[in-house]
C-alpha cells in the first residue's frame, strides 16, 4: 500500500512539473514574460541543477528589465559547487544589457579563466559567447582550451567566427585546413563558404577564394584543390574553367568514373551553355569505356542537336538513333535509349505508332518493377499523344498500383488524372487529384492542386462544362505540339467566355504557348492581363513568376524581373514559387546566396 502511495505521489509530482515546464515555455514563446517568470521561479526552486530552467528564468528577468533580480540570482548561483562557467557569461551579459561594459568584461574574463581549471569547459564557454555575438571572447575561449588540451579541436567553430567578423582570408584558410586534414567534410565546408561568394567572379570574396586555392594547388598536388576550384567556377558559371579542372582530376585518377564530368555537363546544358556542354559530352564519349555512360553522353549530344533542328537535321538525328539502337540493341541497362527514341519519334516526328512498338518491345525485356514503371509511363504518355486514352490509363494505373508509395506511383496517379481530364472525365480526374494534394513531391502536389481547382471552379458555374471542355482540348493540343491550334482554341475561350472563371487559366496557358512560339510580346501581354485583372486570383503568383522568368531569361530586363519577383516575395508568401522567387531576386540584386 505504501509503495502504491509513493508511486501515485511521484507520478502527480512529475505531472505537475511537466505542466509547469510546458506553461513556462509557452508563455515565454508568446512573449508573456510576466506569466512565464512565475513558472520558471517555481521550476528553478525545485530543480536548481536544470540549466534550461535557470537560463529561462534569467531571460525572463532580462526581458522584463529586472536586471537587479537577475544579478542577485546569478551571484548566488555562481557560488554553487555545480555552477557551470556559462553562468559567469550570463552575469556579464546582464551588465552589458545595463551598459556597464567594465563590469561585464570582468565576468567574461572569469569565464575564460575557468577553462584553465578544466579545458573541456572550452566548448560550452565559447559557444555561449557566440550566442551573444561576443566573438573575440569566443575565439579566446576556444584557443585557450586547445592550448591546454591539444586533443580538443574547435577550429570549425573558429572558422565560422572569422567569417562573422569579416576576416575572410583567415576563414578560408581555416576551412581549407580542416578539409585537407580530414577533420570535416568538403560538403560541410562548402555549405558555409557558399554564404560568402556570389555568381560574380569579380566579387572580392570570390577573388580571395580563387587566390588561396591556386596558392594551395601550386604548393600541394592534392586533387582537393582542383575539386574546390571546379566548384568555385561552377558557382561563377565559368563552365569552361570548371571543365579544365575536371579534366585534370580525371587524368590523374586512373580508373575513375565520369560522374563528376557528367554532372558538370548537365549543369552547363541546363544553364544554356550549349557549346561547353557539347565539349564535355564529347570528351566523355572519347574517354570512357562504360557503355551506359557513353550512351548517356550520346543522348545528351542529340538533345543539343534537337534544340535548333530543322527538318533535315531531324532526319539525321533519326538516323543516329537507329545507329545507336543497332549498336546497343534492346537491353535493360539501355532503357534510356529506347525511351528517348520513342519520345523523339512521337514529339518531334509525329510518328507515335513506331514509338509505341519500340516501348512495347522494351516491356518484353527482363526488367525490375522500376524499370517497367519507367517504360510504362513513357508508353502511356505516347498513347495520350495518340489519343488512345483508355490504353494509356491501363499502363498508368498499373504503375500506380505497383508503386503506390513511390514518387513514380504518385506521378502515375497524376497522369491518370490528367488523361481523364483530356478525355473529359472530370469527376474521375478530381477523385485522383484529391489524393495527390498530400503527395510527398511538392511539384506533383502543386500541379494536382492547380488542376483540381481548375476543374472544380469551372464546373460550379457552368453545369455543361463547355468552357472547361474547350480548355481541356487546348491543353491536349499543346501537349501534342499543335501550338497554333491550341492558341486558337484559347482565343475562342477568351472571346466567348468573358468574365467566366476560366479566363485567367486560358490567359496563363496562352502565355506559355506564345512563349513556345517565341512571340514574347504577346506572351508578356497575356501574363500582364492576369496580374492586372486577376490580382486576387489563384494564378496571380503564377503570372508574376512567368513574367519574371520571361524578363530575366528571354528579354534580359533584370529590373523588370526583380519587380515581379518582389511582388511574389511581399504579396504571395504561401506561393509554391516563393523560395525560387526570393533566390532569383537576391541573385539579380547581387546578394550572396546560401
Amino acid at each position: 500500500m505504501k509503495q502504491l502511495l509513493f508511486i501515485l505521489v511521484f507520478c502527480s509530482v512529475q505531472l505537475a512539473l511537466a505542466q509547469d515546464d510546458f506553461l513556462a515555455k509557452q508563455y515565454f514563446n508568446d512573449g508573456d514574460f510576466e506569466k512565464a517568470v512565475v513558472f520558471y521561479e517555481k521550476l528553478v526552486e525545485t530543480n536548481q541543477r536544470r540549466n534550461d530552467y535557470v537560463e529561462g528564468l534569467i531571460a525572463c528577468y532580462q526581458q522584463l528589465e529586472r536586471y537587479k533580480e537577475a544579478e542577485a540570482f546569478l551571484l548566488e548561483a555562481i557560488k554553487g559547487d555545480y555552477a557551470y562557467p556559462t553562468l559567469l557569461i550570463e552575469l556579464g551579459y546582464n551588465f552589458t544589457l545595463q551598459d556597464l561594459p567594465d563590469e561585464a568584461e570582468k565576468y567574461y574574463d572569469k569565464a575564460i579563466a575557468k577553462i584553465d581549471e578544466n579545458p573541456n569547459f572550452g566548448y560550452g564557454v565559447g559557444y555561449r559567447f557566440q550566442k551573444y555575438a561576443l566573438l573575440d571572447q569566443a575565439l579566446s575561449a576556444y584557443s585557450r582550451a586547445m592550448e591546454l588540451n591539444p586533443k580538443l579541436d574547435y577550429n570549425y567553430h573558429m572558422a565560422r567566427i572569422y567569417g562573422e567578423q569579416g576576416n575572410i582570408d583567415k576563414m578560408y584558410e581555416s576551412y581549407l585546413r580542416l578539409i585537407s586534414e580530414g577533420k570535416t567534410s568538403k560538403s560541410n565546408v562548402l555549405r558555409n563558404i557558399d554564404a560568402f561568394i556570389t555568381a560574380d567572379p569579380e566579387n572580392e570574396n570570390n577573388i580571395k577564394l580563387k587566390r588561396v586555392l591556386l596558392q594551395h594547388a601550386q604548393k600541394d598536388p592534392n586533387l582537393l584543390w582542383n575539386e574546390l576550384l571546379s566548384w568555385l567556377f561552377v558557382q561563377q558559371k565559368q563552365y569552361s574553367s570548371a571543365f579544365r579542372q575536371e579534366k585534370a582530376i580525371y587524368k590523374r585518377l586512373e580508373g575513375s568514373s565520369m560522374q563528376r564530368m557528367e554532372s558538370l555537363g548537365d549543369i552547363a546544358l541546363k544553364d544554356g551553355e550549349v557549346t561547353v556542354a557539347k565539349s564535355i559530352f564529347e570528351y566523355i564519349i572519347e574517354n570512357t569505356n562504360d557503355e551506359v555512360t557513353q550512351l548517356n553522353a550520346e543522348l545528351n549530344l542529340i538533345d543539343i542537336q534537337i534544340l535548333d533542328a530543322d527538318e533535315k537535321s531531324l532526319s539525321e538525328i533519326q538516323k543516329r538513333y537507329d545507329e545507336l539502337i543497332d549498336i546497343h540493341r534492346y537491353k535493360g541497362k539501355t532503357l534510356q535509349l529506347q525511351i528517348a527514341y520513342a519520345n523523339f519519334l512521337t514529339f518531334k516526328r509525329d510518328t507515335p505508332k513506331a514509338a509505341i512498338d519500340i516501348l512495347k518491345k522494351s516491356l518484353e525485356l527482363p526488367l525490375n518493377e522500376r524499370g517497367k514503371a519507367f517504360v510504362k509511363l513513357a508508353l502511356g504518355d505516347i498513347l495520350v499523344y495518340d489519343q488512345k486514352f483508355n490504353e494509356a490509363l491501363i499502363y498508368f494505373s498499373q504503375v500506380q498500383q505497383k508503386l503506390k508509395n513511390d514518387v513514380l506511383g504518385q506521378n502515375a496517379r497524376y497522369k491518370v488524372a490528367q488523361t481523364s481530364f483530356y478525355k473529359g472525365d472530370f469527376d474521375w480526374a478530381l477523385t485522383q487529384l484529391k489524393v495527390l494534394r498530400s503527395s510527398t513531391s511538392q511539384l506533383i502536389a502543386n500541379d494536382a492542386m492547380q488542376l483540381s481547382l481548375l476543374i472544380s471552379d469551372n464546373s460550379l458555374e457552368d453545369s455543361t462544362q463547355t468552357a472547361l471542355k474547350k480548355y481541356a482540348r487546348a491543353d491536349l493540343l499543346g501537349y501534342q505540339n499543335k501550338t497554333k491550334e491550341a492558341i486558337d482554341v484559347l482565343n475562342d475561350i477568351l472571346q466567348n467566355h468573358k468574365g467566366e472563371k476560366i479566363e485567367d487559366e486560358a490567359l496563363l496557358k496562352q502565355g506559355e504557348l506564345l512563349e513556345e512560339e517565341k512571340d514574347y510580346t504577346a506572351a508578356e501581354f497575356s501574363y500582364i492581363k492576369i496580374t492586372e485583372f486577376y490580382s486576387n486570383g489563384i494564378l496571380a503568383d503564377d503570372a508574376h513568376f512567368a513574367l519574371a522568368e520571361l524578363y530575366r531569361n528571354i528579354l534580359h530586363e533584370p529590373e523588370k524581373a526583380k519587380a515581379q519577383y518582389e511582388k511574389i516575395i511581399y504579396n504571395y508568401q504561401d506561393s509554391y514559387y516563393f523560395p525560387q522567387a526570393r533566390k532569383n531576386f537576391r541573385i539579380l540584386r547581387g546578394d550572396s546566396i546560401n
